[in-house]
């Protein structure tokens, strides 16, 4: 702890999400420990405001009380924490992680049990919203954690999110966020045939947005989508296509171990992988409509092109 009484933050992973994370928890007075990308944009951005830079985890967790991983999967949040000069080889006694990541439950569950056989507490907190929230500190998170270790990572969190909830034991935020996604990129794959759907039958796409955006269909990721790709920018979503297919991918193993059937988790699964597949991965969700577009041999009603 700090003279000031406030734990001091590792914080790994500094891409759009990241970089609004670490700067809000320093204007909260957080200590701040960072490791860099393989690009030093955020490292060196969060370093101006103030924070620590390190050159691997094992030093990250030595200096940090609490460490936060907001990385792009179970693969990367397993070889930082689990890994050769992981976070484990460096981590202080008494040590809380956070997995601020979209990872997968049976991971989790299993770098849950390694911090804990190293005298940790682990949380697991995926994020909702954009990076735009991120910035403004405005970010939501469903935690899976036991009593005790969410009251000591509540105030940590707070200082970058909105809307925290408590969802259950270790696991349970990990879980939940796949279910929220599956229904988020449910609504964009919907959202991209029908676009292409009115483009073919000849009806005015500014026409299907006043009618959605009036009725009982009318959604956030309506909105976001919609409200710019009617004028084609398909960019009115800050997700990516890439980590979209990522998510539904753990979601359907998820389902699958239950067992459940999950026929529209595969669908949309098969949505998100065709338009990876035809070179969308780099493509933020709303290209899901030129994917559509390109399937059907037809122009892209947003104006995209083939």
């Amino acid at each position: 702890m700090t003279m000031q009484g406030k734990p001091t933050i590792g914080l790994i992973g500094l891409g759009m999400m990241g970089q609004g994370i670490g700067s809000n928890l320093l204007r909260h007075g957080f200590p701040l420990v960072v490791m860099p990308n393989r690009s030093r944009v955020g490292s060196d951005r969060l370093e101006g405001e103030g924070a620590t830079v390190v050159d691997s985890p094992q030093s990250l967790a030595g200096s940090a009380d609490i460490v936060i991983l907001c990385v792009p999967g179970s693969p990367q949040v397993e070889a930082l924490v689990l890994g050769a000069g992981g976070l484990l080889e460096g981590c202080r006694p008494g040590f809380v992680l956070i997995d601020c990541s979209t990872s997968e439950p049976g991971s989790t569950e299993r770098v849950a049990a390694a911090v804990a056989a190293a005298g940790g507490r682990f949380a697991d907190a995926p994020l909702a919203r954009t990076p735009v929230e991120a910035e403004a500190g405005r970010l939501n998170t469903m935690v899976g954690a036991d009593d005790a270790t969410f009251a000591a990572v509540e105030p940590v969190l707070a200082a970058f999110c909105e809307n925290i909830f408590h969802v259950g034991p270790v696991g349970a935020g990990h879980k939940l966020k796949l279910v929220n996604n599956f229904l988020a990129m449910g609504q964009a794959a919907l959202i991209a045939e029908a676009f292409v759907a009115c483009d073919a039958v000849g009806v005015p796409l500014e026409k299907l947005y006043e009618v959605v955006a009036a009725g009982g269909a009318n959604s956030g990721i309506f909105r976001m989508i919609a409200g710019t790709a009617k004028d084609g920018d398909l960019d009115g979503m800050r997700f990516g296509i890439a980590n979209a297919a990522k998510d539904l991918g753990y979601y359907t193993r998820m389902t699958a171990d239950v067992p459940l059937t999950g026929n529209l988790g595969n669908a949309v699964r098969h949505a998100l992988v065709e338009a990876r597949n035809l070179g969308f991965a780099d493509a933020l969700v709303g290209h899901l409509i030129a994917a559509q577009a390109r399937v059907n041999g037809r122009l892209s009603p947003a104006g995209t092109g083939s």
